[in-house]
């Protein structure tokens, strides 16, 4: 039995999206801010940190669901996390389309599986000091995979170009076992690091000061578009 089954598309794997990160938005109008950008995302990106796995506190499964009320788009929560499992049914059950929880917590294979039974796409993130080969044996069992450029608790941070490496090891064990697989990548986002991490492959883009810290966030979003789509290969 599932539960909280989304009814919102993901989209095709391997396909161009930007995902907004909600970390960077003005909480006080957080329903506003999310509208601004509906029109020019494909994802919304929902960080959800617990003070324990890293060092600050967002938002819980409550505020999901008053989102979910005034926006159709996909929420890709981001679990930063030392219990995801404690929660994930809240999250389903809020209206979470897909969660992604940290390869770096113990039992991923249970958690993949609780998450699918959910009905939740499945995500599997690492942080930026994390091997590609954590992540490998997994990679048959997720739908996304994120690998993060900075390393996760704030917003704001300087994208770390040493991952994209790890980046483009992912890609090519997605393509060379022709997986249905996303590929996202969060910290540090903008129109000028966009390129790289397209070109390293990865097609889901997290920003969050670079489209939230603009006059025109709508504006904002369409650059990272433009700048990633300009450095993607013709097969993405």
């Amino acid at each position: 039995m599932t539960t909280g089954a989304p009814a919102r598309h993901a989209g095709e794997p391997g396909a161009l999206k930007i995902a907004p990160s909600i970390l960077s938005a003005d909480f006080g109008s957080l329903a506003e801010e999310v509208g601004e950008v509906s029109s020019v995302a494909e994802w919304l990106h929902v960080d959800v940190m617990d003070g324990h796995f890293v060092p600050n506190v967002t938002i819980g499964p409550p505020v999901v669901a008053s989102l979910r009320r005034h926006s159709g788009l996909f929420f890709d929560c981001h679990l930063m996390m030392t219990d995801p499992g404690d929660f994930l049914e809240a999250f389903a059950k809020a209206g979470a389309d897909g969660c992604t929880v940290h390869v770096e917590v113990a039992d991923t294979t249970t958690l993949l599986a609780q998450m699918r039974g959910l009905g939740l796409r499945v995500g599997l993130a690492a942080n930026p000091d994390t091997p590609f080969e954590a992540l490998e044996p997994h990679l048959g069992a997720v739908d996304l995979v994120l690998c993060m450029t900075v390393f996760p608790g704030f917003g704001g941070q300087s994208f770390m170009p040493e991952v994209m490496d790890k980046v483009a090891a992912v890609r090519a064990a997605i393509d060379d076992a022709h997986l249905a697989v996303d590929l996202e990548v969060d910290g540090g986002i903008d129109p000028e690091t966009a390129p790289l991490a397209a070109r390293a492959g990865a097609n889901v883009l997290v920003a969050g000061s670079a489209i939230f810290g603009h006059e025109r966030p709508w504006e904002a979003a369409d650059a990272i578009r433009h700048a990633a789509r300009g450095a993607m290969t013709p097969s993405r």
